[in-house]
């Protein structure tokens, strides 16, 4: 048997309300949210995962879905005693020629499937929409998935992290007729996906410990748009140059899809029109829609996203000439007027003292730059705080400069060792690029651009911990303390929010 037709076959196995599937990383994010569409659909679903708890280990026991804390060969023995497996689903971070129970299970002869393999089987036969690019994917996602619950649509939607409308949960799911999901680039993951419809938000440099530059990522995302079918739809960002070079050569390479550009620069029902910019609040039109859209979260990054979605449910709601009627759009702005984002894009913590707490996934120049932004314009008055952690050596070593450069908008800024995570140890990426090293090249530019700093304006902390004692001292009433990064000094923002909360009380 044929690898596809091999595939075919056990991608059958995620439909069978029958069938009994085993997640190991069952914990993860988007693992999580795979578990919970698969129990929606009656399969009997179980896994593993490490014995950190994770926010999602509450989303799964409240769905009565049990998993084991630890890897072992066990588990997929005791498993087998009580029934069978049909298939067996790994996340990306583990590999199956070192996992033990994932050995075990090729040993059994019991299939084994990665993450990304099973969202291109469930996006397979249905209308789907996927949402790409190296920003913004998340919160375009999410928006999207609040712009389907306000229609009352009848699909899934997966987004990449926990969204307040989907009941801090990474799924809303409201039927099968169609699927939206984020998709990623890291590895070509996206590959996999079956598109009908794709959001491209931007193309630039990043993922350096797989991608040897722009070109070759741009390549990546090229490959992920050729698989549109005829009558397919590219909606891109006309205001980010790489997403318009790639609906450039799309028009030429591939007439029978249909391009949709949102954005500033653009003409189009999505043209993004009368923008304003109010305490907490920012507001936009459409070009062509007779309606003003209220949107509660920060930035003009955070605008664009919201045209994106609201250009993507269209196509999947098959509105006539991509317009909605009067009910429509009252329930569309409805939708974007609930949107309060998800975890870890722009999320609010809390305020406690005066102090208002934020946490935000960042971790490419150009998205710490647009978001400092965004905060600095919605939040005028208040002292900007930022504690900011870099996600993998190759990634700092390649936008070296680019990250010097990305905190101007930082009233107070903390700098930490760099979080290899798993992919990479230090040195990875062939040079000594260091915290230490991207402390001082700030330092550097900041000086060079006029910004005195004096010692407590940027700091340099090694570990996380280290830098507890000095920020209970700094912040102070009017303050906005954002942790920002891929790394895991979020934690540090989440005990500082209850540790003022235990002096409030």
């Amino acid at each position: 048997m044929d690898k596809n037709n091999r595939n075919r076959k056990v991608g059958k196995v995620l439909f069978d309300p029958q069938a009994s599937i085993y997640l190991v990383g069952i914990k993860g994010t988007g693992m999580t949210a795979l578990a919970e569409i698969l129990h929606s659909r009656g399969i009997s679903i179980t896994g593993s995962d490490v014995e950190e708890e994770f926010y999602t280990d509450s989303i799964l026991k409240g769905l009565g879905i049990p998993f084991f804390s630890g890897f072992t060969p066990e588990n997929i023995k005791d498993f087998k005693d009580r029934s069978k497996i049909d298939l067996i689903i790994n996340s990306a971070a583990y590999d199956p020629k070192t996992h033990p129970e994932l050995l075990l299970a090729a040993e059994l002869g019991i299939p084994i499937m990665e993450y990304t393999e099973a969202l291109g089987e469930l996006s397979d036969g249905i209308p789907s929409g996927a949402v790409s690019g190296v920003h913004g994917k998340t919160t375009t996602t999410a928006l999207a998935g609040s712009l389907v619950k306000a229609l009352g649509l009848q699909g899934t939607v997966l987004a990449g992290s926990g969204v307040a409308g989907f009941g801090n949960r990474s799924t809303l799911i409201q039927g099968n007729e169609f699927f939206l999901a984020e998709t990623c680039e890291y590895r070509r993951h996206f590959l996999r996906f079956h598109p009908d419809h794709i959001i491209l938000t931007s193309i630039e440099p990043d993922h350096l410990d797989y991608f040897k530059g722009y070109d070759d990522i741009f390549s990546a995302f090229m490959e992920f748009i050729a698989l549109l079918p005829k009558g397919g739809s590219l909606i891109y960002c006309a205001d980010e140059e790489g997403a318009s070079e790639a609906a450039r050569k799309t028009e030429h390479m591939r007439p029978d899809v249909f391009l949709i550009p949102y954005g500033i620069n653009c003409d189009g029902p999505f043209r993004i029109v009368n923008t304003k910019l109010l305490p907490g609040e920012n507001r936009f039109s459409l070009a062509g829609w007779e309606a003003e859209f209220s949107l509660r979260v920060p930035g003009k990054h955070t605008v664009l996203n919201a045209a994106a979605a609201l250009a993507l449910v269209s196509r999947l709601a098959g509105f006539s000439e991509g317009i909605p009627d009067r009910i429509q759009v009252e329930a569309l702005k409805q939708g974007i007027a609930s949107f309060a984002g998800s975890r870890r894009r722009s999320e609010i913590l809390g305020e406690s003292r005066g102090i208002l707490f934020m946490d935000d996934y960042a971790h490419h120049p150009s998205a710490i730059i647009t978001t400092l932004k965004g905060l600095k314009e919605f939040y005028p008055d208040r002292r900007l705080v930022v504690d900011f952690m870099s996600h993998t050596y190759s990634r700092t070593a390649g936008l070296f400069k680019e990250f010097c450069r990305a905190f101007k908008d930082a009233d107070v800024l903390i700098l930490h060792k760099i979080y290899g995570s798993a992919r990479e140890k230090e040195g990875a990426a062939g040079s000594k690029v260091s915290g230490m090293s991207l402390f001082e090249g700030v330092r550097e530019d900041w000086m060079r651009h006029g910004k005195r700093p004096g010692e407590k304006d940027i700091c340099y902390f090694h570990e996380i911990e280290e830098s507890r004692e000095f920020l209970s001292a700094l912040l102070q009433p009017g303050d906005l303390f954002l942790t920002m990064g891929a790394g895991n000094n979020w934690t540090m923002g989440r005990d500082l929010y209850n540790q003022n909360l235990g002096e409030k009380y």
